[in-house]
């Protein structure tokens, strides 16, 4: 099985986003069986992350997410896109509320959609926890994490949580291909 290796150590937004896709797609053209993606982020901008998590479902080879040490917020879509998830001992997932930078003026129908937008944005991340995560021995309460108690789950939590599959360091054959998206 011909592995590639992409480690995505860098915050999600337009860029990171772009260079993601990218490496996935000359990895593929490459002849990759399978896709390991390492995460280490703190997150980013939503429309991007659900981007990242419909791209990286629709690939046609299989896809697995390691986190290398921290996944945050947004992260935690992108990482549970992989078919087979793992997590280093020492890793931790944070998840938390939603929040908005907003800069200069904005009118009642702007703030109407920025609200309309969020919530959205909500109920769609809260869905993908739910179907990811479905059948686990302790389910995440992940509105509540998004709404009022933000929560850092270790790895042991996440296995009983089906955030991941194993508890792995997940060494990197020697005969993989490696590719890196930071910033």
């Amino acid at each position: 099985m011909r592995s590639h290796v992409i480690h995505f150590t860098a915050p999600i937004n337009s860029t990171t986003c772009g260079q993601l896709i990218d490496k996935c797609s000359q990895a593929i053209q490459q002849g990759a069986d399978e896709l390991v993606i390492k995460i280490a982020t703190m997150g980013g901008e939503c429309s991007y992350g659900f981007s990242l998590y419909n791209f990286l479902i629709s690939l046609p080879v299989p896809v697995k997410t390691h986190n290398l040490g921290t996944v945050e917020s947004m992260g935690n879509i992108i990482f549970l896109a992989g078919e087979q998830r793992t997590a280093c001992h020492h890793s931790k997932f944070l998840f938390h509320p939603f929040h908005w930078t907003l800069n200069g003026a904005v009118d009642h129908a702007r703030m109407s959609e920025y609200a309309m937008s969020l919530d959205y944005d909500l109920q769609l991340y809260v869905s993908i926890v739910e179907e990811r995560t479905r059948g686990a021995q302790v389910p995440l309460d992940v509105l509540d994490c998004l709404t009022a108690a933000p929560r850092i789950i270790n790895a042991q939590d996440a296995f009983a949580s089906g955030l991941i599959h194993s508890v792995d360091c997940l060494g990197m054959p020697a005969e993989s291909v490696s590719w890196c998206v930071h910033s």
